[in-house]
């Protein structure tokens, strides 16, 4: 599926780089690893490759998701969870753990939306900012240009519902 220099994208970590398939002996029994490092942390996780399909180990998202990513975060005709902030709070984790970049997105938006309303928890700006960093650095790779100009689309995006976003760049 992968091979040693593939960017790939795991879940809740984002973007890394495949930097060798390795052998190794788990339990008595040899099992093939990706080791991958991903580029935000430096952090190295091992992956079985029997079950990188399982945990949410994806490629880059294409073109044409792209644009759909896009469509999700400017999508304004949504119902924001009214419940505590803790249940919105794990449900939000539940989509960021997927791995898919439309849940993030999808996260990403409702807490702009919601943060328009009232004042987030100091979770939810957390959540905000980690939704916020895997987008910006899976498109940005996708799109092939720089971090900061994605971050400025984004910021664009939600200037209507923020107003104070567009003067704090972030």
């Amino acid at each position: 599926m992968f091979n040693v220099g593939d960017l790939a994208v795991y879940p809740a970590h984002g973007v890394g780089v495949i930097e060798s398939i390795e052998q190794k002996v788990v339990g008595g029994v040899e099992q093939t690893f990706y080791i991958m490092r991903i580029l935000s942390t430096n952090m190295t996780i091992m992956i079985p490759k029997a079950s990188a399909d399982r945990v949410g180990l994806r490629t880059i998202i294409s073109d044409d998701e792209v644009s759909r990513v896009y469509d999700v975060l400017r999508e304004r005709e949504v119902t924001i969870n009214t419940q505590t902030w803790n249940r919105r709070y794990r449900e939000y984790m539940e989509k960021i753990k997927t791995g898919s970049i439309f849940e993030v997105a999808q996260v990403l938006r409702d807490l702009y939306i919601l943060k328009a309303d009232k004042p987030l928890s100091f979770g939810e700006r957390k959540m905000l900012d980690t939704a916020k960093s895997l987008l910006v650095k899976e498109l940005s790779i996708a799109k092939n240009t720089d971090e900061e100009e994605v971050e400025r689309e984004i910021e664009a995006i939600f200037a209507d519902t923020c107003p104070e976003n567009a003067s704090q760049g972030g």
